[in-house]
């Protein structure tokens, strides 16, 4: 019997990777699902949150050294899915492995120029109360102190999402599939078409209903297109 093939899951801003420990009872034995949690949250909330990109990829090569023994495929949505293409690009250059395939969602692709209003530099009132307008999930955390709580995360987060800096390298050659909203007011259909420009293999942009937390919302439907795409059983690496 084969070993089961990597999928390693990279979450949105503010977000907790462990959201993705439900995918496994519906993606089955083939696809083993790894939640890629950043330092600062879940259940690493202890650790210092880390707001500069070379500290963030620092942390995804220590976490990477023992995921290269088998075959990886990688999805990210939003501020993950930077990190998820970071990844793939860091499996190339230095493992020498192409990834089975990237999907990336609810991100413009990484060389379009940032769009959305700043917030990372705010005062933390005036943060907290810019992002509540944008998350849900804010809104809803109504405890002044469990807002505290999470301010370090949650501007760590976004000061490594708005800081982000594309650096031309070649374009990898794996599949590329781009997830997205068809609501989104954040990202368009032509902003996550542009990741094609990052690979030289097949690339597909796949539109659900649903705005920027399609994610979230249509998981189960989410998550059938991720394993269709994987799972070599239904003939779906699809190119």
């Amino acid at each position: 019997m084969t070993e089961p093939l990597r999928l390693l899951c990279f979450p949105y801003a503010g977000g907790n990777a462990q959201t993705y420990v439900r995918w496994r009872r519906h993606l089955g034995p083939d696809i083993e699902v790894c939640p890629m949690q950043l330092p600062g949250h879940g259940e690493r909330i202890g650790e210092t949150p880390r707001h500069r990109w070379d500290d963030l990829l620092a942390d995804v090569r220590t976490r990477l050294a023992s995921r290269t023994d088998r075959p990886v495929a990688l999805f990210g949505h939003s501020l993950g899915a930077l990190l998820a293409f970071e990844c793939a690009r860091i499996l190339v250059a230095e493992h020498g492995i192409q990834p089975v395939r990237l999907l990336v969602s609810g991100h413009r692709a990484p060389h379009l120029p940032l769009r959305e209003e700043v917030l990372h530099h705010l005062p933390d009132p005036e943060f907290l109360a810019r992002l509540s307008e944008r998350s849900r999930t804010l809104r809803a955390l109504t405890d002044p102190e469990f807002r505290k709580l999470l301010l370090p995360m949650l501007r760590a987060d976004f000061t490594a999402s708005e800081t982000y800096a594309y650096v031309e390298r070649p374009p990898l050659s794996c599949p590329v599939t781009a997830l997205g909203g068809e609501q989104d007011a954040d990202v368009s259909l032509a902003e996550l078409s542009a990741w094609q420009r990052h690979t030289t293999g097949p690339f597909e942009l796949a539109a659900f209903e649903g705005d920027h937390f399609f994610v979230d919302d249509a998981w189960k439907t989410v998550v059938a297109t991720v394993g269709d795409r994987l799972n070599p059983r239904t003939g779906s690496t699809r190119r």
